[in-house]
């Protein structure tokens, strides 16, 4: 039975399997010749082809090779031409690219056809470069606008600024093409983030992952060689930040800003200056301000990096109107702050119920335990309404009084001195008076850190224990 079904078989379909039968050594012809066409090139001597490379690379991506250690022909699953230990430049641009690895991906038929050398893609893996900061915006563009296929694998940036380190940014992958085009992914300040970019090049993407920030940058679809103008969004938890800027290589503008948290909510305009060395401008109108803020403030971690208080150049004019109807304890607020080598200089005037409080001074935020020098005057119409606000009952009095103090304090020690106070024009307090008053500042208002001293409940119990 079972013969029978084969002679069946066999006779009506025996041209079909002949057939099957002959395809198995087309096939295996096929994969012997691909082979050999894939092998035979890793006998050839591609030191003599390099200026071919060479040439393919400045044309079709404006890539100049100055130095390799060897190149390598690799035909295992897809094959490439292999520079090993390449130092490459893009042309006109004085930063050079440190790689281990990198790759020309050569279309099939130019495996053998050098004189019409074509690629489909090239690779870039474990590269290192420097870059100051006048080069990052140049740098960026060189890669985005590349028309042909560009894939950068295992990318360490160093951005400097007057060769002084800014900041690295590692590990960086990016791609122009495919499914990831446009996407960059890296590290920095040891956190992984991803940006997207998108075709038109007007809006970028940032987000840095497990820290809840979200960047979105629009730029102005009108080019202007000179300067790069758009809207800057961010997002980090609760916090939000909003604003308009404008930047070239030596300014950046930034207006139309807002930023708004729980704690606080304020308008912001500021002009910083880059070059030739960095210093900033800016004028803040507070919106709405919890006071619980201050307690969330870390003195001793905001003097830690001496070194970069030592380059912050700024000016900074802060100010508060309190609205009609709110809760705020004190009416009016101008604060002005000018910061240079760490030395920071100041000006506050307060206003409560029409009486103003004026204090000057100055720190040297770059010593170990640095003195807050201050000088400040209270001008009161009525001093009964006054301690109302800080609910202290007390009898009528229209009386005016003029009180001055001048001293210093530790902001770390939780210590003060005072060299004078002054009531009106009829009392100076002896050096026993100021001993009693020092004590009881340290006791009540600085019993713990500087942030105490804004306390309205400490500055009650102040109050009546020297009133």
């Amino acid at each position: 039975m079972i013969n029978k079904f084969y002679k069946i078989i066999h006779n009506k379909y025996s041209r079909f399997f002949r057939f099957i039968f002959f395809l198995r050594y087309v096939f295996g012809l096929f994969v012997i010749a691909t082979i050999l066409f894939l092998s035979v090139p890793n006998y050839f001597n591609y030191e003599k082809r390099s200026e071919t490379f060479k040439n393919h690379l400045i044309k079709n991506y404006d890539i100049k090779i100055l130095k390799y250690e060897k190149i390598e022909f690799n035909s295992f699953l897809v094959p490439y031409i292999e520079f090993k230990n390449v130092f490459i430049k893009f042309n006109s641009f004085p930063s050079e690219f440190n790689i281990k690895k990198f790759r020309i991906y050569p279309k099939f038929l130019s495996i053998y056809n050098y004189q019409n050398f074509q690629s489909n893609k090239i690779v870039l893996k474990n590269s290192n470069i420097i870059l100051e900061t006048s080069n990052l915006n140049f740098f960026v563009k060189k890669l985005i606008n590349q028309k042909n296929n560009l894939y950068i694998d295992d990318l360490n940036i160093k951005i400097n600024d007057a060769f002084k380190s800014l900041v690295s940014i590692e590990k960086v992958k990016f791609t122009n093409y495919g499914y990831k085009k446009n996407i960059i992914e890296g590290n920095i300040f040891d956190k992984k983030f991803i940006a997207k970019i998108n075709n038109d090049l007007n809006n970028i993407n940032f987000k840095l992952i497990k820290s809840g920030l979200i960047i979105d940058i629009y730029l102005d679809d009108q080019i202007n060689k000179h300067s790069i103008n758009g809207v800057f969004k961010s997002k980090i938890l609760n916090t939000k930040l909003k604003f308009n800027f404008s930047y070239d290589e030596k300014f950046l503008n930034i207006y139309n800003s807002f930023f708004r948290n729980k704690y606080l909510s304020f308008e912001n305009e500021s002009f910083i200056t880059l070059k030739p060395f960095l210093y900033s401008n800016s004028k803040f109108q507070i919106e709405d301000i919890d006071l619980k803020i201050f307690k969330k403030l870390k003195i001793d971690e905001i003097l830690k990096p001496k070194n970069l208080l030592k380059q912050i150049n700024t000016k900074n004019e802060i100010s508060f109107n309190s609205k009609k109807f709110s809760r705020s304890f004190f009416d009016k607020l101008n604060l002005k702050l000018d910061l240079s080598y760490g030395r920071l200089n100041y000006l506050k005037k307060l206003s409560i119920l029409d009486d103003v409080f004026q204090c000057k001074g100055n720190i040297n935020l770059l010593e170990e335990f640095p003195l807050l020098f201050f000088d400040c005057s209270i001008i009161v119409d009525a001093k009964s309404d006054l301690l109302k606000k800080f609910n202290i009952d007390t009898k009528k009095d229209d009386k005016t009084f003029n009180l001055s103090a001048k001293g210093n304090l530790s902001i770390l020690n939780q210590k003060i001195n005072f060299n004078a106070i002054s009531l009106n024009e009829n009392y100076k307090a002896t050096n026993e008076d100021l001993n009693y008053f020092k004590k009881n500042f340290e006791n009540i208002l600085f019993d713990k850190d500087f942030v105490g001293i804004f306390n309205l409940n400490k500055i009650k119990e102040f109050i009546l224990e020297v009133s």
